[in-house]
């Protein structure tokens, strides 16, 4: 499947993490997905019925940053791709990346993040 939508810097505060401090205070996790599916009915017929409503899927991703708390941002993801595919049927494969430029990381550096693929 050549076609895609894809939604990148999607920012919430969530509650995900192994230590005490990251599930009592929180933190920035930031996502990403590429979801593939046939967009050639939406882009003959204009209607958005053929394709999947990019709001709807960014809210759906937001709920889930700031839902219930995971140990993993690997959970996360994985949280995130099965609700997307449960939510929007048009999607066959959807890749979540899940960043979390503020882990808990003992030396310098600039992101962390998991990529999941989940496929029907």
């Amino acid at each position: 499947m050549s076609d895609k939508i894809s939604i990148t810097g999607i920012q919430a505060l969530g509650y995900h993490g192994l230590l005490e401090d990251e599930r009592k205070n929180g933190q920035l996790f930031i996502v990403d997905v590429q979801a593939e599916l046939d967009l050639s009915k939406a882009g003959e017929s204009d209607d958005i019925d053929n394709s999947v409503d990019y709001n709807a899927l960014a809210v759906l991703i937001h709920n889930e940053i700031t839902g219930p708390a995971f140990n993993l941002i690997e959970s996360l993801a994985y949280r995130i791709g099965i609700k997307a595919l449960d939510t929007f049927k048009a999607i066959d494969e959807i890749e979540v990346t899940v960043h979390k430029p503020n882990a808990p990381i003992e030396v310098s550096f600039a992101d962390v993040s998991v990529s999941i693929k989940v496929k029907r």
